[in-house]
C-alpha cells in the first residue's frame, strides 16, 4: 500500500491522498519522500491534461503530524564532513516535490481535517488555497521551536513571504498552536467549513474557478509584506522583534536564535535559495545537543507518558473515569485542583472548614474563568455550577475521588483522612496533594492504605500541566491506574515517582529554592538572586517559589523531614539523639547526619 494515494477523476482534478501504511498518523519521513517525489513527478508529466490538485488525508480526523522526530534523534550527532554535506544534500532534495508542486501551472488545493503542525502545515503552504474543518480538535502552527528545532521544509521561507517577517518570527518562535478561527484570522488558512465532506466539494469547486492560481510570492512585482529586511521602515521592527524574542527566551533557546537568523537570511534572496539558507539553518540545530534533549524529553517522553507508559497494565485495569471529585480545603491549590476537575466535566464537592471560606474558592474559580477570554459566559456558568461548597464532611459521602490539600502537617492530614474516610464508598481513592510528605507514612492512619496515593500539583494548579503521582508502599495497582487515568481526563502531564521525602520535583525545586533563600541571608540583592534565576531558564526566581510555596509550609516540609531523618537514624543506630546512654562519638554522628 503506498503512503500517497494518487486519484485521478473524470474532472482533471487529481486528489493525492496522505495515508502512511501502519501508522495511526501521517509523519514526514523517509516513506514520505519517497512518496511525494513519486507523486509529484508523475503530476509533472501529467500537468498538461489536469484542472488541478487537492491534498487531503485519507485518516479521518488527522491530517499530519509533522516530522519523524524518532529518526531524527537517531542521527550523528557529530557526522564527518561528507555525511553532514549528505544530509544538507537530502533535505534540500527533500523540498524540491513542495516547489515544484507549487510552480507547476495549475492550481493546488489543500484540505485540513485534523492537526497540521510543523511539517503538515508546511506542506498545506505550499498549496495555493488552504481549507481547514471548524473542528476544535484542529490546530494549526509551526510548534518546531517547542522542540528545540525550527521548520525545516519551507514553512520559514513561506510563511515569512505569506505573513510578513514580523508576524512570522512571532508565531514561529513560540510555536503557537492556533485554532481554526485564529488561524483564518491571521491569514494561515483561507477558508473554513463544516465538514470533511463539504472540504472536498469546496476544494474541487476552487480549483475548477482558479485555473491561474499561482503563489503571491512567485507573482510579477510581488513585495515582502510589511517590509524587507533592508527597508527602512522596517530596521525598528527588526530590531524590536529579536529583542522581545530574546526576552523571552534569556538567549538559552538555540533554536529562537536559528529562527531570528534564518528569517532574516530568507528575506533577502529569492525562493530556492532562500530554502537552501533555511536547510542550513535547520541542520546546525539537528545536530546540536541542547535540541536533541529539548526532542527528547518535550517529544519522546511526553508521548510515553500520554500514552501510559509508568501505569499499570491496561489488560488487568482497563481505562475508567471517576464520576464525583472531593476536594479537602478551600485555599488556592484546592480551589485550583477545583477550577480543573469541573472544567473536564466532573461534579466537584469543595470542603472547608466553614461554609464562608468554601465559598472564597468557588470565587476563586469564578475570577479566573472571567480573565480567560477564552471562555464565554456560558461557559463559566455551566463550570461554576459544576462546584458544590460544602463545610459538612457527610456531603462528601457519593465522592469515588478525595483530594487533600489541606495544611502541610501530617497531624491535621490524618484528622481529615479518618473523619473522611468514614463517609465515603468502599471503592473510593482517598489521594493527598502533599508536595513533600511520604505517602507511606500519611497512608498509615487510613483504613483502606490500598486506596490512599498521592497526588502533587503545582500552583497555579490550573495552569500548571504536571502532576506528580506517588505511589505508597501498600498502594494497589488499581488505584494507581485510576489516578493515572484522572489526570490524564484533566489534560495534564501525570508522573509515577518514587515515594520519598520531596519525591522528584520537590528534591530538585528545593535545591534551587534552598540555594536562594542562602543567598538572602549572605546578604546578595533578593533583585539580583531573581534576575539571575530567570537568565538561567527558571521560569520563576527561587525567592518568588518560596512565597507561592509560603515560607511557613516550607519551615513545616522542613521540620517534618528531620524529623524523618532522625527516625531512619534511630532506626539504624538503636539509640537516641540525646541522653547519658549516647556515646560522644555516636553524638557527632548524629549532627553530621542531620
Amino acid at each position: 500500500m503506498s503512503y500517497i494515494r494518487y486519484e485521478k477523476s473524470s474532472d482533471g482534478i487529481v486528489e493525492l491522498v496522505f495515508d502512511q501504511p501502519g501508522k495511526s498518523v501521517n509523519v514526514m519521513g523517509e516513506a514520505y519522500d519517497a512518496a511525494m517525489k513519486e507523486a509529484v513527478g508523475r503530476l509533472e508529466k501529467e500537468k498538461d491534461q489536469l484542472k488541478g490538485v487537492y491534498l487531503r488525508s485519507g485518516k479521518p480526523g488527522h491530517f499530519f503530524a509533522g516530522g519523524d522526530i524518532t529518526s531524527m534523534l537517531s542521527m550523528d550527532l557529530n557526522p564527518s564532513p561528507a555525511e553532514k554535506q549528505k544530509l544538507f544534500d537530502g533535505m534540500v532534495a527533500a523540498k524540491k516535490p513542495l516547489r515544484t508542486l507549487e510552480t507547476l501551472g495549475v492550481p493546488v488545493a489543500v484540505g485540513i481535517n485534523g492537526a497540521a503542525l510543523g511539517g503538515g502545515y508546511e506542506i498545506a503552504l505550499a498549496c495555493h488555497y488552504r481549507l481547514a474543518v471548524d473542528d476544535p480538535k484542529v490546530r494549526i502552527g509551526l510548534p518546531e521551536s517547542q522542540l528545540g528545532l525550527m521548520p525545516g521544509a519551507g514553512g520559514v521561507v513561506r510563511l515569512s513571504r505569506l505573513l510578513g517577517i514580523q508576524p512570522a518570527l512571532e508565531l514561529i518562535s513560540s510555536g503557537r498552536q492556533l485554532k481554526p478561527a485564529q488561524a483564518k484570522e491571521k491569514g494561515l488558512v483561507h477558508e473554513l467549513v463544516a465538514s470533511e465532506e463539504q472540504m472536498h466539494q469546496r476544494a474541487r469547486a476552487w480549483l475548477i474557478a482558479h485555473p491561474e492560481a499561482r503563489q503571491p510570492w512567485d507573482e510579477d512585482g510581488w513585495a515582502m509584506p510589511g517590509g524587507a529586511p533592508g527597508d527602512p521602515a522596517l530596521q525598528g521592527l527588526m530590531f524590536l522583534g529579536p529583542v522581545n524574542v530574546m526576552n523571552r527566551t534569556k538567549g538559552n533557546m538555540p533554536a529562537q536564535q536559528a529562527i531570528i537568523a534564518a528569517l532574516s537570511d530568507c528575506a533577502r534572496v529569492d525562493v530556492d535559495n532562500a530554502l537552501e539558507i533555511e536547510s542550513r539553518y535547520f541542520l546546525r540545530l539537528l545536530l546540536d545537543q541542547t535540541a536533541r534533549n529539548m526532542m527528547t524529553t518535550f517529544f519522546v517522553q511526553m508521548n510515553e507518558l500520554g500514552s501510559g507508559a509508568s501505569r499499570p497494565a491496561a489488560e488487568q485495569h482497563p481505562r475508567s473515569r471517576f464520576r464525583r471529585i472531593g476536594i479537602l480545603g478551600a485555599g488556592q491549590m484546592g480551589s485550583g485542583i477545583a477550577l480543573c476537575a469541573a472544567r473536564a466535566g466532573f461534579e466537584v464537592v469543595l470542603k472547608d472548614m466553614d461554609q464562608e471560606r468554601a465559598d472564597q474558592g468557588r470565587s476563586y474559580s469564578q475570577k479566573v474563568l472571567e480573565k480567560d477570554k477564552r471562555v464565554s459566559s456560558d461557559q463559566r456558568r455551566e463550570i461554576l455550577e459544576r462546584i458544590q461548597t460544602v463545610s459538612d464532611v457527610e456531603k462528601m459521602a457519593g465522592c469515588d475521588l478525595i483530594i487533600e490539600a489541606v495544611f502541610e502537617d501530617p497531624e491535621v492530614k490524618a484528622v481529615v483522612t479518618r473523619e473522611t474516610e468514614a463517609v465515603l464508598d468502599e471503592g473510593a481513592v482517598f489521594a493527598s496533594n502533599t508536595s513533600a510528605l511520604p505517602i507511606s507514612k500519611l497512608a498509615t492512619v487510613s483504613a483502606r492504605p490500598a486506596q490512599f496515593i498521592g497526588l502533587h500539583f503545582f500552583s497555579p494548579a490550573e495552569k500548571m500541566p504536571l502532576v506528580e503521582i506517588i505511589r505508597g508502599r501498600e498502594t494497589s495497582d488499581e488505584a494507581l491506574a485510576r489516578s493515572f487515568d484522572f489526570v490524564l481526563d484533566l489534560g495534564k502531564r501525570p508522573i509515577v515517582v518514587k515515594d520519598s521525602p520531596g519525591f522528584f520535583t520537590s528534591r530538585v525545586f528545593g535545591k534551587g529554592i534552598t540555594e536562594g533563600v542562602r543567598m538572602l541571608a549572605e546578604g546578595v540583592n533578593p533583585a539580583l538572586i531573581e534576575s539571575a534565576a530567570k537568565f538561567a531558564g527558571a521560569p520563576v526566581g527561587p525567592l518568588a517559589v518560596s512565597d507561592e510555596i509560603s515560607q511557613a509550609t516550607g519551615f513545616l516540609i522542613m521540620e517534618q523531614r528531620r524529623k524523618d531523618a532522625e527516625m531512619r537514624i534511630r532506626e539504624t543506630l538503636k539509640c537516641e539523639p540525646h541522653g547519658s546512654g549516647v556515646r560522644p562519638a555516636r553524638q557527632d554522628l548524629w549532627r553530621g547526619l542531620l
